[in-house]
């Protein structure tokens, strides 16, 4: 049973990352994972706030820790 999928960074998914960097001020790393999310119409799921507020992104803020 396969759970995921490798994806290639070529360089149309490259060049898409970087400027999704530039004009959202992401690091390279997270823009990385959004252009490969947009391409295959994928929705990301996390807790990282560089995702807020960004289309296509389900972000879930940490719950604080109350003692």
């Amino acid at each position: 049973m396969q759970q995921g999928r490798i994806v290639a960074l070529d360089a149309s998914l490259a060049i898409h990352s970087a400027k999704l960097s530039s004009d959202l001020k992401l690091p390279m790393a997270d823009s990385i994972i959004l252009a490969t999310a947009q391409a295959h119409n994928a929705v990301i799921w996390t807790q990282d706030a560089d995702f807020n507020d960004i289309k296509g992104v389900r972000f879930i803020a940490k719950a604080t820790d109350v003692r």
